[in-house]
């Protein structure tokens, strides 16, 4: 498994002196300044290369950028709507830049108008550890009240309205704008700024857009995308929807093995494949994470191993980001599966048998308390969740050595 390290960029708040530091092998980056619908262009790709792997006095860093995350698929593309087919060209010129670069891992994800979604960024644990958070009877007050979005009420549970009422009429001015600005910090484009009244136009551009249109666009998308990744050598690999559940009365199509499985056979090939993100399947009950490896590790070509502690079982449900080895999934059996899907590989003679991680978000703990960094990115809480990892790699990879 190649160890791997999720980076922003030189605004980043956690350097690439630290990445060295911690001890990783690749780089997860990506040109966020470019504007969705794009085309990457060499120079730009080659600037971002330079960057990690080298120091700013020039010295070798030994890093490389081995993962794209992620390549934007706009909404154009996703609703067919616009200047959808020149995007998607300019998607293909993406990457055939990056593959020319050597940057062959492409991960993006097919979700409309939310990247993800969570209702506390710093949401403080008994031990003082923060962690991002979603609580589904918060989300209820913003969507009701907040957006108050046509037919919300509908997609809540009676008892959910009446808990969001209640806590909404408890609630000051101050505290609805944080929550507010907690959901919108997941939206594209929220950087720079993102108002009530862009969400709900981008809603209204879904209108008429159900879970089984928005499956077929994906499936024309790929259609066009993956004869060029194939051509250069590029596995393109889907994230799933953050949470996986309906939000917004916006269509999810990415949430189960069943759609993933669904996905696979509609286009298939090895360079449509898959980012098996633990902390987000695992929100869902149904989603059995290491089985999932074990059934479609095949099309496996990026891992994020993250976790979460479900505080309710129904669909949607409020959760938290545990620490790594301490919420829902066994990481241990996942792990495992990983590297089972590694070795079986080998035996194929797969060029691909290194199969790239990261260690997804991380608590806030000790000094990243007093760091602004990009919520869920810190630097000890992901050097806490590697280190934790690089364990279990170890005892599983060398199973006699305790002896």
């Amino acid at each position: 498994m190649q160890q791997s390290w999720r980076w922003f960029g030189p605004q980043d708040t956690v350097s690439i002196a630290d990445m060295r530091q911690a001890g990783v092998e690749g780089v997860v980056s990506a040109l966020h300044h470019i504007p969705n619908g794009t085309v990457w262009s060499q120079a730009e790709i080659q600037q971002r290369q330079q960057q990690i792997a080298q120091t700013p006095d020039g010295a070798p860093t030994g890093l490389v950028w081995n993962v794209v995350e992620s390549l934007p698929v706009s909404e154009e593309i996703k609703q067919q709507r616009g200047d959808w087919r020149a995007h998607i060209e300019n998607y293909k010129q993406s990457i055939r830049n990056l593959a020319q670069a050597g940057v062959s891992v492409i991960c993006y994800n097919f979700m409309p108008v939310l990247d993800w979604t969570r209702t506390e960024l710093g949401h403080e644990l008994p031990n003082g550890a923060r962690c991002m958070r979603f609580d589904v009877i918060d989300f209820a007050i913003f969507d009701l009240f907040v957006l108050a979005r046509d037919g919300a009420r509908d997609d809540f549970p009676a008892d959910v309205v009446q808990q969001a009422q209640a806590r909404r009429d408890a609630m000051t001015d101050a505290d609805l704008d944080r929550l507010m600005q907690n959901v919108i910090c997941g939206l594209p484009g929220a950087e720079e700024g993102y108002s009530l009244a862009d969400l709900r136009a981008h809603l209204r551009a879904y209108d008429g857009i159900d879970a089984d249109r928005l499956r077929q666009h994906q499936i024309d998308f790929l259609t066009e995308v993956v004869p060029v990744a194939e051509e250069v050598g590029a596995r393109l690999c889907c994230h799933p929807d953050d949470p996986p559940f309906a939000l917004l009365g916006l269509p999810r199509i990415m949430s189960t093995e069943e759609d993933y499985a669904r996905l696979m056979a509609a286009v298939d090939s090895p360079a449509n494949g898959i980012t098996l993100c633990s902390g987000s399947l695992g929100v869902r009950a149904d989603n059995d994470l290491p089985g999932m490896m074990r059934r479609l590790g095949s099309r496996v070509h990026f891992v994020h191993l993250r976790n979460v502690r479900r505080e309710t079982e129904t669909i949607p449900n409020s959760f938290h980001e545990a620490a790594h080895l301490e919420g829902v999934t066994d990481m241990v059996d996942l792990i495992a599966a990983i590297l089972d899907e590694e070795q079986r590989r080998k035996a194929e003679g797969r060029s691909d048998c290194d199969i790239p991680f990261r260690p997804d978000h991380g608590q806030d703990i000790l000094s990243d308390l007093g760091q602004n960094s990009q919520p869920g990115y810190p630097a000890v809480g992901r050097l806490k969740g590697l280190a934790e990892l690089r364990g279990i790699i170890a005892a599983l990879s060398h199973p006699g050595s305790a002896a």
